[in-house]
């Protein structure tokens, strides 16, 4: 489907919206091509090109609000999707709060348009070569290297016209090592990039280190009972603390009250070394918000500070906070002025940890959970893999707590971050 056919489509929906008698409106297409070469259990396994295309329909009647999604986009199939979406609204509870986007106007175009799949093969092929000669012992469960291009474009009833045409490239892979009867966790890693071609593969993402990292987990050991001490997170287990914030930040913690920063915009409430900025054009992101709004640069932390919370639309509405409109994804930590090496060589006892598998903290931020693709520091230097240790402790706390921030950060699109030492968790 082309440009045109993209706006014919969506302009087309709208105007069935508005006629079947929404009072507001707001349609989206989207299609999506994904040309991708797999690997499965060591092996090329799958070359193959996808195509889609989502409608997207969000009707609001008497202040009731309803949403659907089409994939078939004939307009026999439109009209009766309206009509089932006009028919759910009237059965929806009512809430002033549902509204629709005005006046947003925006173009965007970015990152590689075009595929090439001898590229693409080209990376599956440097991960295979990797793993044979520096990581023989692990088993690639399933892999790809890709390259995707979305296009979509959003209309509202409040004259809101959104346009995107946004490429990445993607590698992910995951797997476990094996050496006889035993065997590591599992282990991912991936992200999406611009420039596929500017690196070798192993050399996105952290993928190298956590190779190797596997064949090191195959054999582990306990922590050696009960003590306080620090963890240096790798940027996968930083991930975890940053999405914790963010949840705190946004519409469902602010709209059930639950969030511990409701009231704390101005204030010092993670360490100095802590800045955390939006960054929307990032590969597999695009500054535009999923009730149709363009989403400016937003700092949530500057050296601790909260520097602002980020309902939706509707969030403001029925909190009365400011409107932050924010992308799906797109966030940068900066780094610090501290060697990763000296994050651990200062750790007198405690882990470096590759994941975090803590569930979903309390609201307060309390948490126990698994270390997970960790291993132990002990005196400075790091020793044994970890088998079935536990770290308790509370987010919010940790991100007061943070010692020392990396000058090395990993990119992986939606999230560029650093190595952090934290101090004060209890090792179990």
């Amino acid at each position: 489907m082309g440009a045109v056919s993209l706006r014919d489509t969506v302009e087309g929906a709208l105007a069935e919206m508005r006629a079947s008698g929404f009072d507001e409106a707001q349609a989206t297409i989207v299609a999506r091509r994904q040309d991708e070469v797999n690997i499965a259990l060591n092996e090329p396994s799958l070359l193959r090109s996808t195509d889609s295309q989502r409608l997207l329909l969000l009707g609001i009647l008497d202040g009731r609000r309803a949403s659907t999604e089409l994939t078939d986009l004939h307009a026999d199939s439109v009209r009766e999707g309206v009509q089932a979406l006009l028919a759910a609204a009237r059965s929806a509870p009512q809430d002033a709060a549902n509204k629709v986007s005005s006046g947003q106007k925006a173009r965007i175009v970015q990152g590689p348009q075009e595929s090439d799949v001898a590229l693409l093969t080209e990376k599956a092929r440097e991960l295979l070569e990797f793993g044979k000669s520096h990581a023989p012992k692990v088993i690639l469960g399933e892999a790809l290297a890709a390259h995707t291009l979305v296009r979509s474009h959003t209309l509202t009833s409040g004259g809101s016209d959104l346009e995107s045409q946004a490429g990445h490239h993607t590698i992910d892979l995951f797997g476990t090592a094996r050496e006889g009867q035993k065997t590591s966790s599992f282990a991912a890693a991936g992200g999406d990039t611009h420039d596929i071609g500017a690196h070798h593969a192993t050399e996105f993402f952290g993928i190298a280190e956590l190779l190797t990292h596997l064949e090191r987990s195959i054999q582990t050991h306990p922590i050696g009972g009960q003590f306080v001490g620090d963890v240096v997170l790798a940027p996968a287990a930083v991930a975890d603390l940053v999405e914790w914030l963010l949840g705190q930040l946004c519409d469902e913690a602010l709209i059930a009250g639950s969030s511990v920063y409701r009231d704390r915009v101005g204030e010092a409430v993670g360490s100095p070394l802590l800045t955390l900025r939006s960054r929307f054009d990032a590969p597999g992101v695009t500054a535009l918000t999923m009730d149709a709004f363009v989403a400016g640069p937003v700092e949530v932390l500057g050296q601790g500070v909260l520097k602002t919370l980020t309902p939706s639309l509707y969030g403001s509405l029925k909190t009365g906070l400011p409107h932050v409109p924010t992308a799906a994804g797109g966030w940068e930590l900066l780094a610090g002025d501290t060697p990763r090496e000296t994050l651990v060589s200062d750790t007198r006892k405690g882990a470096l940890v590759g994941r975090l598998s803590m569930g979903r903290p309390a609201s307060s931020g309390d948490f126990s959970g698994v270390i997970k693709n960790s291993f132990a520091i002990d005196g400075g230097k790091v020793g044994d893999a970890l088998s079935e240790t536990m770290i308790t402790g509370n987010v919010a706390r940790m991100l007061k707590d943070v010692l020392a921030v990396s000058r090395e950060r990993i990119d992986t699109g939606a999230l560029v971050l650093p190595w952090v030492r934290v101090g004060g968790l209890q090792f179990s």
